[in-house]
């Protein structure tokens, strides 16, 4: 299974997935933001992605004043994000994408290596995703505490 390569100026795949509420979201239904940060992390209630979407969860006034929408997708259930999102006060969607097409689609659904045991999972990585629905930004380095600042400056960058 080898990971899709996708780069800056390719248009984003098109995808549609249930969020945490059970209601379906797609790409196109950003079109009118001028940018959609969509990040793919590991699992939620996990120290690391509690982090990273707390830091997110933290910076909404700055990006909802660039008119950024943030979603968050894993391979978690719909009841599981949902849990995820009271227990942290999350103030944007994360969507489930338990078969992982759509992580497949991104190039994140990769091989892991961890303690010795090989396995598939997501690797953390963020694009953003501007209005004509091409990626503006790509972030792989993703540094789970730092994540929002970074975000922030490859929105500006990319403006």
């Amino acid at each position: 299974m080898a990971a899709k390569t996708l780069k800056v100026g390719n248009l984003a795949p098109a995808f549609k997935l249930n969020n945490q509420n059970g209601e379906a979201v797609c790409l196109k239904d950003f079109r009118e933001q001028k940018s959609l940060v969509l990040y793919f992390y590991p699992k939620a209630m996990t120290p690391g992605c509690t982090v990273q979407a707390q830091g997110l969860r933290d910076m909404k006034r700055k990006l909802s004043s660039r008119k950024v929408v943030v979603l968050g997708v894993s391979i978690d259930s719909e009841a599981r994000l949902q849990k995820f999102i009271e227990k942290e006060a999350l103030n944007f969607d994360l969507l489930s994408d338990e078969e992982h097409a759509v992580c497949e689609k991104y190039g994140v659904w990769q091989k892991k290596k961890n303690y010795g045991r090989e396995y598939y999972g997501i690797v953390r990585t963020t694009f953003i995703i501007g209005q004509d629905g091409r990626i503006k930004a790509i972030l792989d380095k993703v540094k789970t505490k730092s994540h929002h600042d970074d975000v922030l400056d490859a929105l500006d960058e990319s403006l």
